[in-house]
């Protein structure tokens, strides 16, 4: 705001705060309580000058939390703000901080996770009030981190992934959670930074993967585990995926997803651990393709075989600018012979615009949400 009152004057700035205003309690609100199909208590207001508190009387679920988020910062960076006296209009850009729980001081938790999310450049961070209800909040989530260690309570929960010729689900992505003290589970948001700054992530990394493959020893499931760059570096990390392979015929079974990132920086230990894995019939994938810094080079560098085109792509795909970008994407993958998986398919229309790029595989709610996997298997049996 500080740019717009400074080029544009205080008299707009209230001006763009009013519609922004008008934004919230009508349209977000009503499309926040479409979204949980039920009429929820939503109350909306002013904060301070520029920072609006929008507050759920309602116990929401992660994926509900996500959802909203969305719906929020979707509206509002698509749309266009008036100038007074001018035909000229201007967009904003938001950054969320969120917190849910009961205590009296979440606004408070909700404050810090939007300083925080500023203060590291990102549009949205969220505080579970339950690990921030003090001061002592590092050392109750250290004691989570441990606890869940110590118990082999890390758990993968799998998104499906489907074939958009068979219109079959034929691998998941395993996502990790953990567990709080009465069993809720915790939102990656809260706990997978803190845990790479205490030491922690390796631990429940090793815990995941080794979960990911005795699943797949017992269920035989194509599964997907996403590795970044620091983990790739770290050979205990190889180790224990090899160490385990050895011995079982299943690593057909197995994909390794890699961040697509400006953090690569050495394509040769990266494909050095490409290349001991696949002597085990493993693929990889790299993923989030598209966003930040990408270019074609890490796909021309690195031995993949699938790409991962970024939710940030496929959120906008019915606009021509992503849509022709997409597609550009979608033709280099197939000359190469690289399967294209796309991210974040949230609804109907969206999978159909990906479809009619003849993009291989699709995942996102519209797909299916992240399941434990007695569910998954419950689901196979019924079929």
């Amino acid at each position: 705001m500080k740019d717009i009152n400074a080029f544009y004057g205080f008299k707009n700035g209230d001006y763009i705060l009013s519609q922004l205003c008008k934004l919230l309690k009508n349209k977000i609100k009503r499309d926040i309580n479409h979204c949980l199909e039920k009429s929820s208590c939503i109350e909306i207001k002013k904060s301070h000058v520029d920072v609006f508190t929008i507050t759920i009387f309602d116990d929401l679920v992660e994926t509900d939390i996500l959802k909203i988020k969305n719906i929020i910062f979707d509206n509002i960076v698509g749309s266009e703000f008036k100038i007074l006296n001018s035909k000229v209009a201007i967009d904003i850009d938001i950054t969320i901080g969120c917190s849910k729980g009961e205590d009296k001081d979440l606004l408070v938790y909700a404050e810090r996770a939007l300083h925080n999310a500023k203060m590291n450049y990102i549009h949205f961070m969220y505080y579970d009030a339950k690990l921030y209800k003090n001061q002592l909040v590092n050392e109750e989530l250290v004691k989570t981190l441990h606890r869940n260690i110590e118990e082999k309570k890390v758990e993968p929960y799998f998104q499906p992934i489907m074939d958009n010729k068979t219109q079959q689900i034929t691998k998941y992505e395993a996502l990790m959670r953990i567990y709080d003290n009465e069993g809720n589970i915790i939102m990656p948001q809260a706990f997978i930074e803190k845990a790479r700054k205490y030491r922690l992530f390796n631990k429940l990394m090793e815990l995941l993967i080794l979960k990911v493959i005795e699943y797949i020893k017992l269920y035989k499931i194509s599964v997907s585990i996403n590795l970044d760059y620091t983990d790739i570096l770290n050979p205990t990390m190889k180790n224990l995926i090899i160490e385990n392979l050895r011995n079982d015929d299943i690593g057909h079974y197995l994909t390794i997803e890699i961040l697509e990132s400006k953090k690569i920086s050495n394509y040769y230990l990266v494909n050095e651990f490409i290349n001991d894995l696949k002597a085990y019939d493993v693929k990889i994938a790299i993923d989030d393709f598209g966003s930040g810094f990408s270019n074609y080079e890490h796909i021309l560098n690195i031995n993949t075989d699938y790409i991962k085109l970024d939710g940030s792509l496929i959120k906008k795909i019915d606009e021509n600018v992503y849509y022709n970008l997409v597609k550009s994407i979608v033709l280099f993958c197939k000359e190469q012979n690289i399967k294209v998986v796309a991210e974040f398919v949230s609804d109907l229309r969206i999978h159909r615009y990906v479809k009619s790029l003849d993009i291989d595989y699709s995942q996102g709610y519209y797909i299916g949400k992240p399941q434990k996997i007695n569910e998954i298997i419950e689901s196979r049996n019924e079929r």
